[in-house]
């Protein structure tokens, strides 16, 4: 057996939260910008999301190119400050979502408050203190955030490579204490069943696994049933990200779970085309003579990279509907065909998802959380059309940004300390 979830993180990944998949800041130079790499994550946590994803597809693979080196400062960057928005917190009360709204630019609950709790000084042992404590520990921590009825943030680090890459990236990352490992299968296109289980099992003796599931046009591979049935054998896994972009491939994933009686393995959505449909619909499946039912709970999600705090409001009101057991408000599936069309622009489907990373930096450089749309390659970049896509959707859909709470607490998040 590998390393365990804490009980905390585990139920709070089981109830379901918005994990949004960070970008990397890059300044005008393509350099590493941790000034506003800080921010980003402090707005994620200020909008409500309960989770951070980092080292992943969204924050590019190419920090891992040895020529670049960023893998592992970026995770121990992520140890200092998810420790300290944990500590920070503790002392801010947890967004109430449970009556938000359906009309366009509806307001639910309050965000974390912005002002003061992040200037604490420049160190990470000064700004994460709580309660009065010098030391941040993880345990009181948790307990705290669970009496306001929230929880830690659920940190995922992505792993990627063959064996013995995928090995050494877990290893950093379980130091840097993140809870889960987001395993990338993209390097194993050339490997058999046995050999993809076997490569999951050997990382799994690191780091609790969460799953991935990520569409071939993006790096991915087609990865079928029976490996999903044999892949929940395997007791570290505690979630799967379910992003292959096809309703055929997403069945396959939720049947193999229901069909292995599990129970405690979190399903969550990265299907960025179908977001609000996936969180609202019942999964029901014959197994051995009774109807088994299982849920998509949460979204990990480059699509949740920006416009977050709108995120955070319609994943509540999708939640709270399918808790009801009422049927889905036509409103619902409306902002659906709103919110993928909106994707369609950040992600550049026109040219093939060729865009997808510059699209949503070009919307965080907008609301100024970022200096620039830059990738690390300079020919990744905003597709021909592509930012005039974007002001459509921004034209049509003014209800999906968030411009206005970005423009109310973006110079606390970029604040020293």
């Amino acid at each position: 057996m590998g390393e365990k979830l804490p009980s905390a993180v585990a139920k709070r990944l089981q109830q379901g939260v918005v994990i949004p998949a960070s970008p990397l800041a890059l300044d005008s130079q393509r350099r590493w910008d941790p000034r506003r790499q800080r921010a980003l994550w402090r707005y994620y946590a200020s909008a409500g999301a309960g989770g951070i994803a980092i080292g992943v597809h969204t924050t590019q693979f190419a920090i891992r190119d040895p020529k670049i080196g960023l893998l592992e400062p970026l995770y121990r960057f992520a140890a200092e400050e998810l420790d300290r928005l944990d500590a920070a917190l503790v002392q801010k009360t947890v967004p109430d979502f449970s009556g938000a709204s359906l009309s366009p630019g509806g307001s639910a609950g309050q965000p974390y408050p912005g002002t003061g709790a992040w200037n604490r000084g420049a160190s990470a042992s000064e700004g994460r203190a709580a309660k009065g404590t010098s030391e941040y520990d993880p345990v009181r921590v948790e307990t705290d955030l669970a009496s306001l009825g929230g929880g830690p943030l659920v940190r995922v680090a992505g792993i990627c490579g063959r064996t013995e890459q995928a090995l050494a990236e877990a290893e950093l990352a379980r130091q840097c204490r993140f809870h889960a490992g987001l395993l990338s299968l993209g390097a194993m296109r050339d490997a058999d069943l046995p050999e993809l289980l076997h490569h999951c099992r050997r990382v799994a003796e690191v780091l609790p696994i969460f799953g991935f599931y990520l569409q071939p046009a993006v790096g991915g591979r087609v990865l079928p049933y029976r490996f999903w049935r044999e892949f929940f054998e395997l007791p570290e896994v505690v979630a799967v990200k379910i992003a292959p972009f096809n309703r055929y491939q997403t069945i396959d994933v939720v049947r193999a779970l229901a069909d292995s009686g599990r129970d405690d393995v979190a399903l969550y959505t990265g299907n960025d085309d179908n977001i609000l449909l996936d969180l609202l619909t019942p999964f029901r499946f014959q197994v051995d003579g009774r109807l088994v039912e299982r849920r998509i709970v949460g979204g990990l999600l480059g699509q949740w990279a920006c416009w977050t705090r709108t995120a955070v409001e319609l994943f509540h009101q999708c939640r709270a509907v399918a808790q009801s057991g009422q049927p889905v408000p036509h409103e619902l599936l409306a902002r659906n065909v709103e919110l993928t069309d909106a994707n369609s622009a950040l992600f550049d489907v026109a040219h093939q998802f060729a865009g997808c990373i510059a699209g949503i930096h070009e919307v965080l450089r907008r609301q100024g959380l970022l200096e620039t749309n830059y990738c690390l390659d300079p020919a990744e970049t905003l597709s021909p059309g592509q930012a005039e896509e974007i002001d459509r959707v921004y034209r049509m859909y003014p209800h999906l940004a968030d411009d206005a709470f970005v423009a109310e607490h973006l110079s606390e998040w970029l604040g020293d300390g």
